[in-house]
């Protein structure tokens, strides 16, 4: 009987030692395409000092295969900042251009759900910009349905962009939610 090879895929939380490379992926998406709409790079000091505050609230997850060689992330963060809107939060997911279309992304994405789920998310809110027919695929895949599409909403390289919003609901539960003591 042989064993099962090793998972070459590993999926963990974000370590301090992950935020350059985070940064360097993050990058490219804000240097070369309309996917992200930031205009200026930013640091791995950057990016960590923003999500540290809400650490403990929004998942934030590194996919790295079985030599350690980062692949991409997937967050979590506030949708909007009313308190009432504590229980859907905004996801993303950015994976190295290597490895788009083998399944990493959506063995990431889904961990990034389940994280949020067990953290007590009633939904999750993901924003695409348009066109982008895999990242639509992906989210439809996980069960995410298109909720709006926002027109013209971003202007990048020289372009308008429209930007769709699709809507994953973790549960369909009636009573209210638990009451946290921070957002």
């Amino acid at each position: 009987m042989t064993a099962a090879p090793a998972d070459p895929l590993r999926i963990r939380e974000v370590e301090d030692r992950d935020w350059d490379a985070v940064a360097r992926l993050t990058n490219v998406y804000i240097n070369g395409t309309a996917v992200h709409f930031g205009y200026d790079p930013v640091s791995g000091d950057e990016l960590r000092s923003a999500w540290w505050p809400k650490r403990e609230r929004y998942p934030f997850l590194i996919a790295e295969d079985a030599a350690g060689r980062f692949l991409g992330y997937a967050k979590a963060g506030s949708w909007r900042e009313r308190t009432a809107y504590q229980w859907t939060a905004e996801v993303g997911i950015y994976v190295e251009a290597d490895v788009q279309g083998k399944g990493v992304g959506r063995r990431l994405y889904q961990a990034l759900i389940d994280a949020c789920r067990e953290r007590g998310f009633q939904s999750l809110v993901g924003g695409i910009t348009l066109p982008n027919d895999a990242s639509c695929a992906l989210h439809e895949s996980l069960g995410f349905r298109r909720v709006a599409t926002f027109a013209r909403a971003g202007w990048k390289l020289g372009a308008w962009h429209d930007v769709a919003f699709y809507q994953v609901m973790l549960t369909d539960r009636p009573e209210p939610p638990p009451a946290l003591t921070s957002c």
